[in-house]
């Protein structure tokens, strides 16, 4: 299985139905485990910022996660408003991000941005993923202070990461695995 295959997986895990996004070179392993899947609706708006407009609005009326995706570089740049809504609105949504392969970062290759440092006003939590083991960590912990802090988090995704194998951690100690809970994404408590 390929990493892009267990995030999909883990994505529905957490239930996530839906994901609002736009397709480019450093997400496409992504793109393409979501239709390898089926599992979950792939909603392409005509741009990255109508994405995460989407992902807010479905998190303001459904009261559940929102989830956008874009490339690296631009497309990830153009997420930025919208995350900006959701800090500014208490809204817990979920931006996942392409980002170039570690063998061309730090030669000013195409479109490389720090995406780290980009989001970190915006989101309650920002992470790379590094080494396909570190995916399950990340992904729960971005989800569960999106909704615990109801904010924005992020988790950005090389493109070689996305391609290799899923391998999990060969040891359990302190947080390193971590699963997801039961029942995610609760609706808002009514009055």
């Amino acid at each position: 299985m390929k990493t892009a295959d267990f995030f999909v997986d883990r994505l529905k895990a957490w239930g996530v139905k839906r994901i609002y996004g736009y397709s480019g070179d450093g997400i496409n392993g992504v793109i393409g485990a979501l239709q390898r899947d089926g599992g979950i609706d792939f909603i392409q708006p005509r741009h990255e910022e109508m994405a995460a407009f989407m992902a807010v609005a479905d998190a303001k009326f459904s009261g559940e996660l929102g989830v956008c995706l874009a490339t690296g570089g631009p497309g990830a740049t153009h997420l930025l408003t919208g995350l900006y809504d959701a800090k500014l609105d208490h809204m817990p949504v979920l931006a996942i991000c392409g980002q170039a392969e570690a063998t061309v970062r730090g030669a000013s290759y195409q479109q490389e941005l720090n995406l780290d440092r980009l989001f970190a006003d915006v989101a309650e939590y920002v992470q790379e993923v590094s080494i396909p083991a570190q995916l399950p960590h990340v992904v729960d912990r971005a989800i569960r202070l999106a909704i615990a802090r109801r904010g924005p988090s992020v988790i950005i995704l090389p493109k070689d990461v996305q391609e290799v194998p899923f391998e999990a951690p060969k040891r359990a100690h302190g947080f390193t695995r971590s699963y997801p809970p039961r029942r995610i994404c609760a609706k808002r408590r009514k009055s």
